[in-house]
């Protein structure tokens, strides 16, 4: 049976029911800017109010452009879209209600690879890439290394199997972890359990449609993220597409929040995607030519994109 609560019972249902355990998030912190609310936590996506962030437990699945969550056991909840602005790393609001992801822009974005298909569409996109060091200083920095699929004539939501440092909105702390994410069906950021995985660890991603071969504009995504080394993994299953036709591939992008030297990076300088596969909506293997793309920022430390061309590799440097 299928129930609709107001916003606040819902906030208590997702701390009761599937794990959104508001406490567990951490705050932006002290290096936060000085327009987003000290409440307000990190996501892939920039500063999002905690309300709005949602893990989706194993066994759940989101429905209805992210407005209905599907328990485990089969029974339907009615969500809440997200009342709350978000804000980009500057501490600018990016928007209100259910907002579009602006991307690639200041949201923490250092440095990238992307691509685009043109008037076709991806249907699978995977890569595989081995956890850094651990930076040698702790700010309380937040990294996240991810690759990922948008819409480049209509920005609405973005796919990442993401590896993070520091703290976010899905937990962590002074080591790396994995979750699989997806910004912003309801305009709500979405997660997958976060698992921690080590230096040295070789860890995959994937984003692949559950439709069809052909089908333009599939409802729905699996987004995996998987630590090959100890075969622990998370990821979101049947995730909504929010009616997006993903033709922007990202091979390795870098986002960062609160550093402030460039030893708050990994130690190693670089980090290297070197198996990176991409199938059109066909079946079939697509050429890379990635463009490296640097928008820098303070500390200014060695930011630089490698991606030759007709290479399955892409290398961010730090």
């Amino acid at each position: 049976m299928r129930r609709t609560r107001n916003i606040f019972c819902a906030v208590l249902l997702f701390v009761a029911s599937f794990g959104m355990l508001l406490r567990a998030q951490a705050p932006a912190g002290k290096n936060r800017p000085a327009g987003v609310p000290e409440e307000y936590v990190i996501t892939p996506f920039g500063y999002f109010h905690p309300s709005c962030v949602l893990q989706i437990a194993k066994g759940e699945t989101l429905l209805a452009d992210g407005r209905v969550l599907q328990h485990a056991d089969g029974t339907l909840e009615d969500l809440p879209a997200c009342e709350y602005p978000h804000y980009v790393a500057s501490g600018e609001i990016a928007g209100a209600g259910v907002t579009k992801v602006e991307s690639p822009t200041i949201d923490g974005w250092v440095e990238y690879a992307s691509q685009t298909i043109g008037t076709e569409f991806y249907e699978l996109f995977s890569n595989e890439w081995i956890v850094p060091p651990a930076p040698t200083s702790n700010n309380g920095q937040t990294l996240f290394f991810f690759q990922g699929l948008e819409d480049t004539n209509d920005v609405v939501s973005i796919l990442q199997p993401v590896l993070q440092y520091g703290k976010s909105a899905a937990g962590g702390g002074n080591n790396w972890a994995i979750a699989a994410w997806n910004c912003c069906p309801s305009g709500t950021a979405d997660y997958s359990s976060l698992v921690s995985v080590k230096p040295s660890d070789e860890v995959s991603g994937s984003i692949s449609s559950t439709c069809r071969l052909g089908t333009e504009h599939c409802s729905t995504w699996d987004i995996v993220i998987e630590d090959i080394t100890t075969a622990k993994g998370t990821s979101l299953v049947n995730s909504p597409s929010e009616g997006q036709t993903f033709n922007w591939a990202f091979g390795g992008v870098l986002e960062a929040y609160n550093v402030t030297q460039c030893s708050d990076y990994p130690s190693n300088g670089s980090l290297l995607f070197p198996s990176i596969n991409l199938f059109d909506y066909n079946g079939n293997l697509v050429a890379q030519n990635w463009k490296g793309t640097v928008l820098g920022g303070s500390p200014s430390c060695s930011y630089a994109v490698s991606a030759p061309t007709g290479s399955d590799t892409v290398r961010v440097y730090y």
